[in-house]
């Protein structure tokens, strides 16, 4: 039997029963990336998580409206175009399309909104405007700032007293300000920096009340779950709250908060200092990308994920293990072969894993009882069952919904084997070594068959062709063990 889903909320600091605000229509707001350079895999992380969530959310409710914003006007971005001497709008656009890229390549689906902040400056503006009116921002010094003293319930989401916020917290000192805690809303843009006009005059938004506005556009004045990851629930997310709440006279925000922790790499911090940023494109020239995505669900999102060679193989060895056992129901249609119709579903224990705050290792470890599964399904309506739950259930991880055979070629191709033996040359091979044995030239088909093992192939000759996949690799790694359930601890 199915259970609700339950995740923990940041606001709360406990794990509660999710129920949507409507029935029939979920909303997700996450905060995407700030697009001035590629994606490093901590940023894959969140976007990993939250596709997970939304699959699921899916699954379940069947309505969710899920955005997830790019991040396109920004010092960095600015930087960026100065340099090359374009708009920042090149530099978003090439950046946002590789984000795009990469994040398909982990199977990542895309969201139904990704909305950009330079085409909603009017919807900025007029939520700036609101607040104004409201009495929580002021103008002063060509800035707009929200005066934080407005808010009396400014720190709830983050449990941060007004000392500790001042004292962990980058806050820009200036006169103008009438609190050191108060924030930008607006700010003005000399004649080398992006701008728009605005009653105060021109100038660009703030970070904060970017996603608040965007929000308010298509998503509505209260939303059901908002994501991000751990690093902006404060100032970021706090700001969101305080401008959200206050710009819609106290109607609640948002109703669920969900973050995902850090990635570090080899136990030390990711940083550019360390030479240690590790972007997504590199490591796909190390393993396929649903390799990375198991890797980055092998942890609990709210544990932090150490990135390491060892992750990365036992990832490698545990997907190959399971597309095995996928293949080993090639042969299983997906119509029934009797009357009876089964409808691929998905397994009771695996969802009741995956509902309980998300529980991605214990999922896997019942993903991997499924694919042992196969192995003792025997009659066609068995094996078609077996094969049903193990897709039906991997869906909801993004996982096995590729090609088989294909797949497996990917996967069990040592990165040390040359290049040159790609799909089209094997087939050319392979083809030149099947009209050999049809001549009865045999010591050429022998040939044919040595240099294709020396490549790291094995041969499977039958009367239907010649199947081929890459040697196994990494075959010692533990699998299972790896994916051990276990939870941060909750207060």
């Amino acid at each position: 039997m199915k259970t609700a889903i339950r995740l923990y909320n940041t606001l709360r600091r406990a794990k509660e029963n999710f129920v949507p605000m409507q029935a029939d229509r979920v909303t997700m707001y996450v905060c995407g990336p700030t697009v001035y350079n590629f994606a490093h895999i901590g940023n894959a992380r969140p976007a990993v998580v939250f596709d997970v969530l939304a699959r699921l959310l899916r699954y379940q409710f069947g309505g969710l409206v899920y955005a997830r914003n790019f991040t396109d006007v920004d010092d960095k971005i600015n930087d960026a175009a100065s340099k090359e001497n374009v708009s920042i709008d090149v530099i978003a656009r090439r950046y946002i399309d590789a984000y795009r890229n990469d994040m398909q390549q982990l199977c990542v689906e895309s969201p139904d909104l990704e909305p950009r902040v330079t085409e909603h400056i009017a919807e900025i503006i007029a939520l700036i405007e609101k607040l104004i009116s409201n009495g929580n921002a002021y103008e002063a010094n060509g800035h707009v700032l929200f005066d934080v003293a407005s808010y009396p319930d400014y720190g709830k989401l983050s449990g941060r007293s007004t000392d500790d916020m001042l004292a962990g917290a980058r806050v820009e000192i200036a006169p103008y300000k009438k609190n050191p805690m108060d924030f930008v809303l607006w700010k003005p843009s000399d004649a080398s920096q992006p701008g728009w006009n605005s009653p105060w005059g021109r100038g660009r938004p703030g970070w904060h009340v970017e996603c608040s506005a965007m929000i308010e556009r298509h998503l509505g004045d209260s939303i059901d779950i908002h994501g991000g990851g751990q690093d902006l629930i404060f100032p970021h997310h706090e700001n969101e709250v305080a401008q959200g709440t206050c710009a819609h006279d106290g109607t609640l925000y948002c109703n669920t908060w969900v973050h995902n922790s850090f990635v570090t790499v080899d136990g030390r911090k990711m940083s550019k200092s360390l030479g240690n940023v590790l972007l997504v494109r590199d490591l796909l020239q190390q393993a396929p990308g649903e390799a990375i995505r198991l890797a980055l669900l092998s942890a609990h999102y709210r544990h932090p994920l150490d990135w390491n060679s060892r992750r990365l193989a036992a990832a490698r060895t545990t997907l190959t293990t399971l597309y095995r056992a996928l293949a080993s129901l090639r042969d299983v249609s997906i119509a029934a072969p009797t009357t009876t119709t089964i409808t691929p579903e998905v397994d009771d224990v695996f969802f009741n894993a995956l509902a309980n705050d998300l529980n991605t290792p214990a999922a896997l470890t019942r993903l991997h009882a499924l694919a042992s599964n196969t192995l003792a399904a025997v009659t066609p309506i068995e094996r078609q069952t077996a094969r049903a739950l193990l897709i039906g259930s991997a869906s909801l991880l993004g996982l096995l919904q590729a090609d088989p055979d294909h797949m497996l070629r990917q996967l069990e191709r040592p990165v040390s084997f040359a290049v040159n033996f790609d799909a089209e040359h094997i087939e050319s091979l392979l083809e030149e070594r099947e009209n050999a044995r049809t001549n009865k030239d045999f010591q050429r088909a022998d040939a044919l068959r040595k240099e294709l093992e020396g490549a790291g192939l094995v041969l499977e000759d039958s009367p239907t062709g010649t199947r081929w996949h890459w040697r196994s690799i990494d075959a010692g790694v533990p699998e299972v063990s790896r994916f051990q359930c276990s939870y941060p601890q909750e207060k």
